[in-house]
């Protein structure tokens, strides 16, 4: 029926004046043979979805998340996933310990609980940069929240931790230890409705930068102007306290402690 009808057609533009020229798929059914469909276009490649797991028994409930920007890098989903079972595996073994010595010492077992949730902190067109509030549980009077960080470098495929990209974590104390000690005490003295005496104890000490979790930041996307600084329980002051959280421009001072590969990545404000 096909054929008959682009016969017609053909025999219709010749009265006009002039015949169409014959695609291949028409010259092989002149010949008998099917015509050769078109080939279909491919189909978009499906967009990357946020990763969730959670798992919850008798001995321990577990999350674990991250974003679907970084699932979107296949080596670095790989090692969010290796890190997840990592911890699987040790939260199986810690709770199968733990609930033996429960019943040897006759004493109640106590579920753990573990969460790690990544975010993402930054995306400029070089740098990935993610971080992670997690909490953990294993039986005491209180859990514990903490927190990770890592940074992917697209061009080069590499996964480096936030100081990797400065000469050195002394050069980070050095360009900004004085103003994380002031926005620190600034905190302490807002929570505890007093000013911080100076002492040499972790709770009115100033606490050091690699004593926290360094994370790197942008306003623009575009390049890495601010740095933020997070502060687990103990480091500054009693658990009570809870955590802190300090966020710091790239001023020049931290500009001239990136290493030289990595500097025009930065930007002072």
């Amino acid at each position: 029926m096909r054929t008959v009808t682009m016969l017609g057609t053909a025999m219709m533009l010749a009265a006009c004046g002039g015949a169409p020229e014959q695609p291949a798929a028409t010259s092989a059914n002149a010949q008998g043979q099917a015509p050769v469909p078109p080939t279909p276009p491919s189909p978009p490649a499906a967009a990357a979805k946020a990763s969730k797991t959670t798992i919850k028994n008798d001995s321990y409930s577990f999350d674990y998340t991250y974003p679907a920007k970084a699932a979107a890098i296949a080596p670095l989903a790989r090692w969010l996933d290796g890190q997840r079972e990592e911890m699987k595996v040790e939260l199986d073994k810690d709770t199968a310990e733990f609930r033996a010595e429960a019943k040897a010492g006759d004493f109640p077992f106590r579920a753990y609980e573990s969460t790690v949730a990544w975010k993402v902190v930054t995306d400029t067109p070089r740098l990935l940069s993610l971080s992670a509030e997690t909490w953990a549980y294993t039986g005491g009077a209180h859990g514990s929240p903490g927190y990770d960080a890592v940074v992917w470098d697209k061009a080069a495929g590499e996964r480096l931790k936030p100081t990797d990209l400065f000469t050195s974590t002394d050069a980070i104390q050095t360009a900004i230890g004085t103003a994380f000690c002031a926005e620190i005490d600034k905190q302490r003295e807002e929570r505890r409705g007093e000013p911080v005496v100076r002492a040499d104890d972790s709770f009115n000490a100033c606490p050091k930068v690699d004593e926290a979790t360094l994370i790197l930041g942008s306003t623009d996307r575009q390049m890495i102007d601010r740095v933020g600084l997070l502060v687990g329980p103990y480091v500054a002051g009693p658990y009570a306290e809870g955590v802190f959280e300090v966020t710091l421009p790239v001023t020049p001072a931290l500009l001239s402690a990136v290493k030289p590969a990595y500097r025009d990545l930065f930007r002072a404000r």
